[in-house]
């Protein structure tokens, strides 16, 4: 496909041209972690409004090369036939941010700074003179100003803390996220379900990612090509995102890599990584604020229970940790079918536990919003209890609703004992306190045997065996019907 084409990020385009049909100056923060796409928003936005929009980026240079070459963005709109001359600057950004206001004195006007984390990086005093230029210019003009970045770590310690100067004059601020796996049938048209979802378990939503995927080659071939081949750019990619949080990243790493092969709690990882519990902790905590890494309980327990885990929440990070991490010798010296072998043989076990318990588990938070299954639910997630686990709990503690579902990544069809099993363990899970009304929802990719879904129909008409549940009723979907779903409500189709 071309990679000019420009997929997903509807309510971010929507609310871009809100600002613009405003009235008002606006001042616009706009953050979210490296390739997530914040340039190809603002870029294709301004497509629309080309004549009355400046986009400027900052490099990793000098202040006075930054300030020179904003100087001369500001100067060329201003006279589009005649360019500014190389040596041409304004004295201090205090000057050319008074000309950005006169620009847009008469007319609105979108000044679009990305990568403002360089102009961080070299001069931090930038943000205070971004303060004072808004509070007695700039916010009285008919300016659109959108400040974008990276830097995770900086972006939210200079920019959007309390302690920040700009705290509390932003109009809007927009953390983008990555782009929702539905988006992968627009992007990868010639692929099956399946191959989409492997797709978005080892990139994730990143469009910079997936733009470097090769559509008519297998999902293997493109690991092969792109992720086992020495000096590939994806191959550096967990280093540039952890140093944006991390100067050190050695033990981090270590941490990282014991979550991604099974390591949860603090003493597995301490006991991983040979690191004192005190030390897990602390690495842990900064982990955490990364937004990376991130500490879950069980879904009916509340955030102080001890039954804490810990997941690797970013899937690039995650599989590049389970998987690439501890070969990296053997890649470099271009020794890859065994690496690639691994990858094949734990791929369907990865995805089970991972992705596609992830899009399970929006599917009941979409189907509850949407009034299409009979119960309600306020969270989902996970849960554990010493001797078992179950896959996907929804939970409305207030109406006193639960969603049990096994999540089943396979070719063949899933029979009735998973249902069974989930029905016999039910009483593990329902709150001691109340009448319950218990969902079950079988999730299986490769759908369901003729037993199922007799045993489903049955389920779902006998008296309940629990003493304060009953059954609500039984569904069970296969990976088509997740899709399909979810590709629907993500438009708006009820």
């Amino acid at each position: 496909m071309s990679k000019t084409e420009f997929h997903g990020r509807e309510a971010e385009l929507k609310l871009l041209e809100k600002l613009w049909r405003s009235s008002k100056a606006a001042l616009l923060i706009l953050y979210g972690r490296r390739r997530v796409g914040k340039t190809r928003l603002l870029t294709h936005w301004i497509e629309r409004h080309a004549d009355r929009a400046i986009y400027w980026v900052a490099e990793p240079t000098s202040a006075l090369d930054q300030l020179r070459s904003f100087s001369q963005a500001l100067y060329n709109f201003k006279n589009p036939e005649a360019p500014a001359p190389l040596d041409f600057t304004y004295a201090n950004w205090e000057q050319a941010l008074q000309q950005a206001g006169a620009l847009a004195k008469h007319e609105r006007l979108a000044l679009m700074i990305d990568e403002f984390t360089y102009l961080l990086e070299v001069d931090p005093t930038i943000v205070g003179i971004m303060q004072k230029a808004w509070d007695h210019w700039l916010s009285k003009s008919n300016l659109i100003l959108a400040l974008s970045g990276s830097q995770m770590g900086l972006m939210q310690k200079q920019v959007l803390s309390y302690q920040a100067p700009l705290y509390g004059r932003a109009t809007a601020q927009m953390q983008l996220l990555p782009l929702s796996f539905d988006v992968t049938a627009r992007f990868f048209p010639h692929y099956t379900i399946q191959d989409r979802v492997a797709i978005y378990a080892i990139f994730g939503g990143i469009p910079a990612y997936w733009e470097r995927i090769d559509g008519s080659a297998s999902v293997m071939e493109n690991v092969r090509m792109q992720l086992l081949t020495p000096n590939t750019l994806m191959q550096e990619e967990p280093r540039l995102l952890l140093q944006d949080f991390i100067n050190d990243q050695h033990n981090y790493v270590g941490i990282m890599r014991a979550i991604t092969q099974g390591a949860r709690t603090q003493n597995a990882i301490s006991s991983r990584t040979g690191l004192p519990q005190g030390h897990v902790s602390k690495y842990l905590s900064v982990l955490r604020d990364t937004g990376f890494v991130e500490r879950q309980v069980p879904i009916t327990e509340n955030e102080s229970s001890r039954r804490g885990r810990y997941f690797v929440t970013d899937p690039y990070l995650r599989f590049y940790y389970r998987f690439l991490a501890t070969h990296q010798a053997q890649l470099a010296m271009g020794v890859q079918q065994q690496t690639l072998t691994t990858i094949e043989q734990n791929m369907p076990a990865f995805i089970e536990e991972n992705t596609w318990r992830e899009l399970c588990s929006e599917w009941v938070l979409r189907a509850s919003a949407y009034g299409k299954i009979p119960v309600t639910v306020e969270k989902v997630g996970g849960d554990w209890k010493r001797t078992q686990a179950f896959d996907v709990v929804g939970i409305n503690e207030a109406t006193q609703n639960l969603v049990l579902g096994n999540c089943l990544w396979r070719d063949s069809a899933a029979d009735a004992g998973v249902m069974r099993d989930l029905v016999t363990r039910t009483s593990a899970i329902v709150p001691k306190k109340g009448e319950w009304s218990v969902l079950y929802l079988g999730f299986a990719s490769g759908g369901w045997s003729e037993e199922a879904a007799d045993l489903a129909e049955q389920l779902a008409t006998t008296e309940a065996p629990g003493k304060n549940w009953h059954v609500a009723g039984v569904k069970l979907l296969d990976l088509k019907q997740v899709d399909t779903d979810l590709a629907h409500w993500s438009n708006g189709v009820h």
